[in-house]
C-alpha cells in the first residue's frame, strides 16, 4: 500500500527535513518526492509518495499524526492512498470521441478508475455505454428544467460516491451549483481557440482566419466558463493545406489526448490547485 501526501504552504526552512523525518521515524520508505517553490508569493509546494507497507501509524490516523507538523508550517494538507480507487462519472452530449477514448483507456488499464455511470443530455451515446457495461442517464435538459434536473444530477452523483466528473465534451454550461458541489473534482476538454473564436463552429473561424496552430486545453471547472486553473494542454500546427475537415479531426485528435493527460495526473494526485493556476507534478 502506498500513501501521497500533497501540501502547499508558506516558504521556510526545515519542511522538507520535517516531512522526511516524519515519514523515516514511523518506518515508510519515500518512493517519489517533489517540491516547487514559487517566488512570487514565496508559497512553497510538496508532492511525496512513500511505501506504508511497514509503516507503523495506521491509515486512518496518519493525518492526525502529521497536524503537528501541518500547524508548525500553516500547511495546506491532502492526504491521498492510491489503492483506494476513484469513482468516476463520465458527462457527454452527442460527440463520442473523448467518451470513447477514456473508456478504451480505462479497459485496457491506462486510466486506472471506477467509471460508474455516464450522464448525457442526449440518448446517442447509451449503446455504447451498454457495450461497456456502464449505467447511462439520460437527462433531457432545456432552459425552463435545468436547475430542476441539476439537482437530480447531483442526487445521483452523491448516492453513487463520485469523487471525480469528466465533461467529455458535454455542451452544457453547469451551474454554480454542481460546480460548488465538486469543487476541483470536475474536469472539462475545449479547444484552445478562446477567447478569440467563441461559440458555434470555432473551426471554421479558425480557418477562415488562417490559423497555424491549434490546440486544446483540459482544466478545473469553475463558476467562471472555461476559466478555470489549467492542468494540461497541446498544440499542433496547421497550414494553408489543411481543410476545415482536416482542423476538426486535428482538434479532436488533441482534445482526445490532452483530456486523457488531465484525467491521469488528476487520478495519480499530481496536481495542487493554487489560486487559479496549478502546480502539476511530474
Amino acid at each position: 500500500m502506498k500513501a501521497i501526501l500533497q501540501l502547499s504552504c508558506p516558504d521556510a526552512r526545515g519542511i522538507v527535513a520535517d516531512v522526511s523525518h516524519f515519514i523515516f521515524s514511523y518506518g515508510g520508505n519515500i518512493i517519489h518526492s517533489s517540491q516547487h517553490q514559487d517566488p512570487e508569493t514565496g508559497t512553497f509546494f510538496m508532492r511525496v509518495e512513500w511505501d506504508t507497507s511497514g509503516f507503523s501509524v495506521p491509515a486512518e490516523k496518519i493525518s492526525a499524526a502529521f497536524e503537528p507538523i501541518a500547524a508548525k508550517f500553516s500547511m495546506d494538507v491532502h492526504l491521498h492512498f492510491p489503492d483506494r480507487r476513484i469513482r468516476t462519472a463520465i458527462f457527454v452530449s452527442r460527440q463520442g470521441h473523448c467518451l470513447f477514448d477514456l473508456l478504451l483507456r480505462n479497459r485496457e488499464g491506462e486510466i486506472d478508475t471506477d467509471i460508474a455511470l455516464i450522464v448525457s443530455n442526449h440518448p446517442d451515446m447509451e449503446e455504447t455505454a451498454r457495450w461497456f457495461g456502464i449505467p447511462y442517464h439520460h437527462f433531457a435538459i432545456n432552459a425552463d428544467t435545468k436547475a430542476e434536473v441539476e439537482q437530480r444530477q447531483i442526487a445521483l452523483l452523491k448516492e453513487q460516491g463520485i469523487d471525480l466528473i469528466i465533461l467529455a465534451r458535454y455542451m452544457q454550461i453547469l451551474s454554480p451549483n454542481v460546480v460548488d458541489a465538486f469543487p476541483n473534482q470536475i474536469i472539462n476538454i475545449h479547444h484552445s481557440f478562446l477567447p478569440a473564436f467563441v461559440g458555434a463552429r470555432p473551426y471554421h473561424q479558425a480557418f477562415s482566419r488562417g490559423v497555424k496552430i491549434i490546440g486544446a486545453t483540459s482544466h478545473y471547472v469553475t463558476a467562471d466558463l472555461d476559466q478555470g486553473p489549467i492542468i494540461e494542454q497541446d498544440v499542433t500546427r496547421v497550414t494553408h493545406r489543411d481543410t476545415v475537415e482536416d482542423l476538426v479531426q486535428k482538434g479532436r485528435n488533441l482534445e482526445r489526448v490532452v483530456l486523457s493527460r488531465a484525467v491521469e495526473l488528476h487520478l495519480e494526485h499530481r496536481v495542487l490547485v493554487f489560486g487559479n493556476k496549478t502546480v502539476v507534478f511530474d
